[in-house]
Protein backbone atom coordinates (compact mmCIF):
# COMPACT_ATOMS: atom_id res chain seq x y z
CA UNK A 1 0.00 0.00 0.00
CA UNK A 2 1.25 3.45 -0.94
CA UNK A 3 1.48 6.08 1.83
CA UNK A 4 2.00 9.69 1.16
CA UNK A 5 5.05 11.22 2.79
CA UNK A 6 3.07 13.98 4.50
CA UNK A 7 0.69 11.44 6.05
CA UNK A 8 3.43 9.69 8.16
CA UNK A 9 3.17 12.12 11.15
CA UNK A 10 -0.57 11.56 11.19
CA UNK A 11 -0.16 7.78 11.27
CA UNK A 12 2.43 7.99 14.07
CA UNK A 13 0.04 10.08 16.13
CA UNK A 14 -2.75 7.62 15.48
CA UNK A 15 -0.50 4.75 16.59
CA UNK A 16 0.33 6.65 19.81
CA UNK A 17 -3.40 7.15 20.43
CA UNK A 18 -4.14 3.44 19.90
CA UNK A 19 -1.20 1.85 21.78
CA UNK A 20 0.21 4.29 24.31
CA UNK A 21 -2.75 6.23 25.59
CA UNK A 22 -4.87 3.27 26.67
CA UNK A 23 -1.99 1.89 28.78
CA UNK A 24 -1.54 5.29 30.42
CA UNK A 25 -5.22 5.64 31.14
CA UNK A 26 -5.21 2.28 33.00
CA UNK A 27 -2.67 3.55 35.52
CA UNK A 28 -4.06 5.88 38.24
CA UNK A 29 -2.86 9.45 38.27
CA UNK A 30 -2.96 9.58 42.08
CA UNK A 31 -2.74 6.87 44.77
CA UNK A 32 -4.82 7.14 47.93
CA UNK A 33 -2.36 6.62 50.80
CA UNK A 34 -5.14 5.20 52.96
CA UNK A 35 -5.62 2.43 50.40
CA UNK A 36 -1.95 1.47 50.44
CA UNK A 37 0.51 -0.48 52.55
CA UNK A 38 3.72 1.27 53.60
CA UNK A 39 6.72 -0.85 54.59
CA UNK A 40 10.18 0.19 55.77
CA UNK A 41 13.41 -1.40 54.61
CA UNK A 42 15.26 -2.59 57.72
CA UNK A 43 18.20 -4.75 58.71
CA UNK A 44 17.61 -8.09 60.35
CA UNK A 45 17.73 -11.85 60.07
CA UNK A 46 16.36 -13.57 56.96
CA UNK A 47 16.23 -17.34 56.66
CA UNK A 48 15.99 -19.59 53.66
CA UNK A 49 13.61 -22.19 55.09
CA UNK A 50 12.42 -25.68 54.42
CA UNK A 51 8.80 -25.94 55.51
CA UNK A 52 7.72 -28.97 57.53
CA UNK A 53 5.20 -29.68 60.27
CA UNK A 54 5.08 -30.93 63.84
CA UNK A 55 2.91 -31.61 66.86
CA UNK A 56 3.25 -30.12 70.35
CA UNK A 57 4.06 -32.67 73.06
CA UNK A 58 4.98 -32.45 76.77
CA UNK A 59 8.74 -32.00 77.07
CA UNK A 60 9.02 -34.55 79.85
CA UNK A 61 7.15 -37.05 82.01
CA UNK A 62 7.08 -37.05 85.80
CA UNK A 63 7.33 -40.30 87.77
CA UNK A 64 5.98 -40.20 91.32
CA UNK A 65 7.63 -42.90 93.42
CA UNK A 66 6.57 -44.41 96.72
CA UNK A 67 8.38 -42.62 99.55
CA UNK A 68 7.60 -45.20 102.22
CA UNK A 69 6.42 -48.84 102.12
CA UNK A 70 2.64 -48.89 102.41
CA UNK A 71 -0.66 -50.04 100.95
CA UNK A 72 -2.82 -48.12 98.45
CA UNK A 73 -5.89 -46.93 100.32
CA UNK A 74 -7.67 -44.84 97.66
CA UNK A 75 -7.18 -43.63 94.07
CA UNK A 76 -8.60 -40.14 93.57
CA UNK A 77 -7.59 -39.41 89.93
CA UNK A 78 -7.75 -42.07 87.24
CA UNK A 79 -5.46 -42.22 84.16
CA UNK A 80 -6.42 -39.53 81.64
CA UNK A 81 -7.31 -36.99 84.32
CA UNK A 82 -6.02 -33.42 84.03
CA UNK A 83 -4.30 -32.32 87.22
CA UNK A 84 -2.88 -29.07 88.55
CA UNK A 85 0.15 -28.74 90.78
CA UNK A 86 -0.82 -29.92 94.28
CA UNK A 87 -3.90 -31.91 93.23
CA UNK A 88 -4.47 -35.12 95.24
CA UNK A 89 -4.04 -38.25 93.09
CA UNK A 90 -3.78 -41.14 95.53
CA UNK A 91 -3.99 -41.88 99.28
CA UNK A 92 -1.69 -44.44 100.92
CA UNK A 93 -2.32 -46.13 104.28
CA UNK A 94 -0.36 -44.24 106.97
CA UNK A 95 -0.70 -46.59 109.97
CA UNK A 96 2.71 -48.21 109.57
CA UNK A 97 4.60 -44.94 109.12
CA UNK A 98 2.82 -43.48 112.18
CA UNK A 99 3.85 -46.53 114.25
CA UNK A 100 7.43 -46.19 113.00
CA UNK A 101 7.42 -42.48 113.90
CA UNK A 102 6.29 -43.25 117.47
CA UNK A 103 8.95 -45.95 117.79
CA UNK A 104 11.66 -43.61 116.50
CA UNK A 105 10.55 -40.90 118.93
CA UNK A 106 10.86 -43.38 121.82
CA UNK A 107 14.36 -44.40 120.69
CA UNK A 108 15.34 -40.77 120.36
CA UNK A 109 14.11 -40.04 123.89
CA UNK A 110 16.18 -42.94 125.24
CA UNK A 111 19.31 -41.66 123.47
CA UNK A 112 18.77 -38.14 124.77
CA UNK A 113 18.32 -39.56 128.29
CA UNK A 114 21.56 -41.52 127.90
CA UNK A 115 23.30 -38.33 126.80
CA UNK A 116 22.03 -36.53 129.88
CA UNK A 117 23.31 -39.35 132.12
CA UNK A 118 26.65 -39.30 130.33
CA UNK A 119 26.95 -35.54 130.83
CA UNK A 120 26.22 -35.91 134.54
CA UNK A 121 28.70 -38.80 134.85
CA UNK A 122 31.30 -36.74 133.01
CA UNK A 123 30.82 -33.83 135.39
CA UNK A 124 31.05 -36.11 138.42
CA UNK A 125 34.14 -37.85 137.10
CA UNK A 126 35.86 -34.55 136.40
CA UNK A 127 35.19 -33.48 140.01
CA UNK A 128 36.57 -36.79 141.38
CA UNK A 129 39.64 -36.64 139.18
CA UNK A 130 40.32 -33.06 140.15
CA UNK A 131 39.94 -33.95 143.84
CA UNK A 132 42.35 -36.90 143.57
CA UNK A 133 44.91 -34.72 141.79
CA UNK A 134 44.60 -32.00 144.42
CA UNK A 135 45.03 -34.57 147.23
CA UNK A 136 48.15 -35.97 145.59
CA UNK A 137 49.55 -32.46 145.11
CA UNK A 138 48.93 -31.65 148.80
CA UNK A 139 50.67 -34.87 149.79
CA UNK A 140 53.71 -33.90 147.75
CA UNK A 141 53.71 -30.42 149.25
CA UNK A 142 53.55 -31.94 152.73
CA UNK A 143 56.42 -34.31 152.00
CA UNK A 144 58.54 -31.46 150.66
CA UNK A 145 57.83 -29.43 153.82
CA UNK A 146 58.79 -32.48 155.91
CA UNK A 147 62.02 -32.87 153.95
CA UNK A 148 62.88 -29.21 154.64
CA UNK A 149 62.39 -29.70 158.35
CA UNK A 150 64.45 -32.91 158.34
CA UNK A 151 67.32 -31.18 156.52
CA UNK A 152 67.44 -28.58 159.32
CA UNK A 153 67.43 -31.30 162.02
CA UNK A 154 70.27 -33.25 160.47
CA UNK A 155 72.52 -30.21 160.88
CA UNK A 156 72.13 -30.48 164.65
CA UNK A 157 72.23 -34.27 164.62
CA UNK A 158 68.55 -34.64 165.43
CA UNK A 159 67.82 -37.09 162.62
CA UNK A 160 69.62 -39.73 160.64
CA UNK A 161 70.51 -39.37 156.92
CA UNK A 162 68.51 -42.54 156.19
CA UNK A 163 65.31 -40.76 157.23
CA UNK A 164 65.97 -37.91 154.81
CA UNK A 165 66.68 -40.36 152.03
CA UNK A 166 63.38 -42.14 152.73
CA UNK A 167 61.44 -38.84 152.54
CA UNK A 168 63.08 -37.98 149.24
CA UNK A 169 62.03 -41.39 147.86
CA UNK A 170 58.45 -40.82 149.04
CA UNK A 171 58.40 -37.42 147.26
CA UNK A 172 59.72 -38.93 144.00
CA UNK A 173 57.16 -41.73 144.18
CA UNK A 174 54.33 -39.26 144.88
CA UNK A 175 55.31 -37.08 141.92
CA UNK A 176 55.44 -40.15 139.69
CA UNK A 177 52.01 -41.22 140.90
CA UNK A 178 50.70 -37.70 140.22
CA UNK A 179 52.04 -37.81 136.66
CA UNK A 180 50.49 -41.25 136.09
CA UNK A 181 47.22 -40.03 137.59
CA UNK A 182 47.14 -37.04 135.20
CA UNK A 183 47.71 -39.32 132.20
CA UNK A 184 44.96 -41.72 133.33
CA UNK A 185 42.62 -38.82 134.03
CA UNK A 186 43.31 -37.43 130.54
CA UNK A 187 42.48 -40.81 129.00
CA UNK A 188 39.30 -41.07 131.07
CA UNK A 189 38.17 -37.59 130.00
CA UNK A 190 38.78 -38.51 126.35
CA UNK A 191 36.69 -41.65 126.85
CA UNK A 192 33.86 -39.59 128.30
CA UNK A 193 34.12 -37.15 125.36
CA UNK A 194 34.05 -40.01 122.86
CA UNK A 195 30.97 -41.45 124.58
CA UNK A 196 29.30 -38.03 124.36
CA UNK A 197 30.13 -37.65 120.64
CA UNK A 198 28.83 -41.17 119.99
CA UNK A 199 25.56 -40.37 121.71
CA UNK A 200 25.28 -37.06 119.82
CA UNK A 201 25.89 -38.86 116.52
CA UNK A 202 23.27 -41.45 117.39
CA UNK A 203 20.79 -38.69 118.22
CA UNK A 204 21.57 -36.91 114.93
CA UNK A 205 20.98 -40.13 112.96
CA UNK A 206 17.77 -40.79 114.88
CA UNK A 207 16.51 -37.24 114.26
CA UNK A 208 17.26 -37.62 110.55
CA UNK A 209 15.30 -40.89 110.48
CA UNK A 210 12.44 -39.19 112.30
CA UNK A 211 12.37 -36.30 109.79
CA UNK A 212 12.38 -38.77 106.89
CA UNK A 213 9.46 -40.64 108.42
CA UNK A 214 7.58 -37.40 109.07
CA UNK A 215 8.17 -36.47 105.41
CA UNK A 216 6.98 -39.95 104.51
CA UNK A 217 3.79 -39.32 106.47
CA UNK A 218 3.13 -36.23 104.33
CA UNK A 219 3.77 -38.31 101.20
CA UNK A 220 0.97 -40.70 102.12
CA UNK A 221 -1.23 -38.18 100.30
CA UNK A 222 0.26 -38.44 96.80
CA UNK A 223 -0.07 -35.10 95.01
CA UNK A 224 0.83 -33.89 91.52
CA UNK A 225 4.12 -31.93 91.46
CA UNK A 226 3.07 -29.98 88.34
CA UNK A 227 0.28 -29.35 85.87
CA UNK A 228 -0.22 -32.35 83.60
CA UNK A 229 -2.20 -35.40 82.62
CA UNK A 230 -2.20 -38.65 84.58
CA UNK A 231 -0.86 -41.21 82.12
CA UNK A 232 -0.76 -44.34 84.29
CA UNK A 233 -1.26 -45.63 87.83
CA UNK A 234 0.72 -48.76 88.61
CA UNK A 235 -1.41 -50.41 91.31
CA UNK A 236 -4.95 -50.88 92.57
CA UNK A 237 -6.50 -50.07 95.95
CA UNK A 238 -5.47 -52.62 98.58
CA UNK A 239 -2.19 -53.55 96.90
CA UNK A 240 1.11 -53.16 98.75
CA UNK A 241 3.80 -50.86 97.37
CA UNK A 242 7.48 -50.78 98.27
CA UNK A 243 9.86 -47.86 98.71
CA UNK A 244 10.86 -46.18 95.38
CA UNK A 245 8.22 -48.11 93.41
CA UNK A 246 6.59 -45.98 90.65
CA UNK A 247 3.06 -45.07 91.71
CA UNK A 248 1.98 -42.53 89.08
CA UNK A 249 3.22 -41.37 85.68
CA UNK A 250 2.26 -37.82 84.64
CA UNK A 251 2.92 -35.79 81.51
CA UNK A 252 4.42 -32.48 82.59
CA UNK A 253 2.47 -29.67 80.89
CA UNK A 254 4.66 -26.88 82.28
CA UNK A 255 7.02 -27.13 79.28
CA UNK A 256 6.76 -28.55 75.77
CA UNK A 257 8.71 -29.84 72.81
CA UNK A 258 7.63 -30.48 69.22
CA UNK A 259 7.68 -33.78 67.41
CA UNK A 260 8.36 -32.97 63.73
CA UNK A 261 8.47 -34.92 60.50
CA UNK A 262 9.72 -34.23 56.99
CA UNK A 263 10.08 -36.01 53.66
CA UNK A 264 13.05 -38.37 53.49
CA UNK A 265 14.51 -36.48 50.53
CA UNK A 266 15.05 -33.49 52.83
CA UNK A 267 16.95 -35.54 55.42
CA UNK A 268 20.29 -33.84 54.67
CA UNK A 269 18.92 -30.58 56.05
CA UNK A 270 17.67 -32.11 59.30
CA UNK A 271 20.63 -32.27 61.67
CA UNK A 272 20.86 -32.10 65.45
CA UNK A 273 21.45 -28.48 66.50
CA UNK A 274 20.02 -26.92 63.31
CA UNK A 275 18.03 -23.75 64.01
CA UNK A 276 14.30 -24.09 63.52
CA UNK A 277 11.20 -21.96 64.04
CA UNK A 278 7.76 -23.06 65.20
CA UNK A 279 5.08 -20.87 63.61
CA UNK A 280 1.43 -20.74 64.64
CA UNK A 281 -1.22 -18.01 64.75
CA UNK A 282 0.76 -14.75 65.13
CA UNK A 283 3.62 -16.39 67.03
CA UNK A 284 7.08 -17.54 65.94
CA UNK A 285 9.20 -19.43 68.46
CA UNK A 286 12.86 -20.24 67.86
CA UNK A 287 14.50 -23.52 68.81
CA UNK A 288 16.89 -26.24 67.69
CA UNK A 289 16.53 -29.74 66.32
CA UNK A 290 17.24 -32.38 68.95
CA UNK A 291 17.20 -36.12 68.35
CA UNK A 292 16.72 -37.21 64.74
CA UNK A 293 15.29 -40.72 64.31
CA UNK A 294 17.38 -42.96 62.03
CA UNK A 295 14.27 -44.91 61.04
CA UNK A 296 12.23 -43.87 57.98
CA UNK A 297 8.46 -44.33 58.35
CA UNK A 298 6.09 -43.84 55.42
CA UNK A 299 8.78 -41.95 53.52
CA UNK A 300 9.35 -39.50 56.38
CA UNK A 301 11.88 -39.04 59.14
CA UNK A 302 10.98 -37.94 62.65
CA UNK A 303 12.82 -35.43 64.83
CA UNK A 304 12.38 -33.50 68.08
CA UNK A 305 12.43 -29.72 68.41
CA UNK A 306 13.54 -28.09 71.67
CA UNK A 307 12.16 -24.57 71.97
CA UNK A 308 13.87 -21.66 73.70
CA UNK A 309 10.47 -20.68 75.15
CA UNK A 310 9.28 -24.17 76.00
CA UNK A 311 6.71 -22.80 78.49
CA UNK A 312 5.07 -20.31 76.09
CA UNK A 313 1.44 -19.72 77.08
CA UNK A 314 0.09 -20.45 73.59
CA UNK A 315 1.55 -23.97 73.39
CA UNK A 316 -1.15 -26.63 73.70
CA UNK A 317 -0.67 -30.44 73.72
CA UNK A 318 -1.40 -32.11 70.34
CA UNK A 319 -1.41 -28.71 68.59
CA UNK A 320 -0.31 -28.88 64.93
CA UNK A 321 2.45 -26.38 64.13
CA UNK A 322 4.29 -25.31 60.98
CA UNK A 323 8.06 -25.64 61.21
CA UNK A 324 10.65 -23.60 59.32
CA UNK A 325 14.01 -25.34 59.15
CA UNK A 326 16.75 -22.77 58.53
CA UNK A 327 18.56 -24.23 55.50
CA UNK A 328 20.51 -20.96 55.18
CA UNK A 329 20.25 -17.56 56.83
CA UNK A 330 21.77 -14.08 57.04
CA UNK A 331 21.88 -12.17 60.31
CA UNK A 332 22.04 -8.53 59.14
CA UNK A 333 20.40 -8.49 55.74
CA UNK A 334 18.37 -5.66 54.22
CA UNK A 335 14.84 -6.99 54.38
CA UNK A 336 11.22 -6.16 53.84
CA UNK A 337 8.21 -7.86 55.31
CA UNK A 338 6.70 -10.49 53.03
CA UNK A 339 3.03 -9.66 52.51
CA UNK A 340 0.27 -11.39 50.49
CA UNK A 341 0.46 -8.64 47.84
CA UNK A 342 3.77 -10.19 46.73
CA UNK A 343 1.78 -12.95 45.07
CA UNK A 344 4.80 -14.58 43.44
CA UNK A 345 6.90 -14.19 46.58
CA UNK A 346 9.81 -12.64 44.66
CA UNK A 347 9.20 -9.05 43.55
CA UNK A 348 11.27 -7.65 40.68
CA UNK A 349 10.62 -3.99 41.50
CA UNK A 350 9.26 -1.85 44.34
CA UNK A 351 7.79 1.63 44.57
CA UNK A 352 9.72 3.90 46.93
CA UNK A 353 7.52 6.41 48.73
CA UNK A 354 9.15 9.82 49.03
CA UNK A 355 7.95 13.43 49.07
CA UNK A 356 4.35 12.52 48.28
CA UNK A 357 5.20 10.34 45.28
CA UNK A 358 5.80 6.65 44.50
CA UNK A 359 8.89 6.00 42.37
CA UNK A 360 9.36 2.68 40.62
CA UNK A 361 12.68 1.05 41.47
CA UNK A 362 14.05 -2.26 40.19
CA UNK A 363 15.51 -4.52 42.89
CA UNK A 364 17.33 -7.80 43.37
CA UNK A 365 16.31 -10.31 46.02
CA UNK A 366 18.13 -12.99 48.04
CA UNK A 367 16.70 -15.35 50.65
CA UNK A 368 12.92 -15.46 50.87
CA UNK A 369 10.92 -16.78 53.82
CA UNK A 370 7.20 -16.56 54.57
CA UNK A 371 7.84 -13.55 56.82
CA UNK A 372 10.70 -11.62 55.16
CA UNK A 373 12.32 -11.03 51.77
CA UNK A 374 16.00 -10.16 51.52
CA UNK A 375 16.74 -7.18 49.22
CA UNK A 376 20.29 -7.35 47.88
CA UNK A 377 20.19 -4.33 45.53
CA UNK A 378 18.02 -1.33 44.62
CA UNK A 379 17.13 0.04 48.06
CA UNK A 380 18.81 1.18 51.26
CA UNK A 381 17.97 0.88 54.94
CA UNK A 382 15.19 3.23 55.98
CA UNK A 383 13.56 3.50 52.52
CA UNK A 384 9.76 3.42 52.66
CA UNK A 385 7.96 1.19 50.21
CA UNK A 386 4.36 1.82 49.17
CA UNK A 387 1.98 -0.68 47.61
CA UNK A 388 -1.75 -0.53 46.81
CA UNK A 389 -3.81 -2.98 48.84
CA UNK A 390 -4.74 -4.74 45.62
CA UNK A 391 -1.10 -5.10 44.56
CA UNK A 392 1.21 -3.49 42.01
CA UNK A 393 -0.91 -4.61 39.07
CA UNK A 394 -2.98 -1.47 39.68
CA UNK A 395 -0.02 0.72 38.72
CA UNK A 396 0.53 -0.94 35.31
CA UNK A 397 4.29 -0.41 35.56
CA UNK A 398 4.00 3.36 35.91
CA UNK A 399 7.38 4.89 36.69
CA UNK A 400 5.99 7.59 38.98
CA UNK A 401 2.64 8.12 40.70
CA UNK A 402 1.48 10.90 43.01
CA UNK A 403 0.26 9.89 46.49
CA UNK A 404 -2.40 11.83 48.37
CA UNK A 405 -3.04 11.70 52.11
Amino acid sequence: MYIKENSIPFLMGLLFMIVILPSCSDSPDVLDKNQCIILTIEKGKVIDPIISSGTVEPESEVFIRCYYPSTIKKIVREPGSNVQSGDLIMVLDDQQVKADIDNTKDQLSLKKNSLEKNNLAETSTKIDLKYNEDVKKLNITSLKSQLSDEEQLIEVGGISPAKIEKTKQEIALAEKELLTMKEKNGIRLKQLKAEEEGLLLGIEIQEKELNEKLAGLEQMNVRSPSTGIVLAIGNKPGEKVSKDQVLVRISDLSSFKISGSIEEKMADFVKTGTQIYAVFEDTKLSGHIGIVSPVVENGKIQFNVHLEESSHSKLIPHQNIELWIAKNFKEKALRIRNIPQFSKGKPEYLYIYKDGKAYKNRISTGYISPDYIEITDGVKEGDQIIMPLSGYQLLKNANEVAVKD
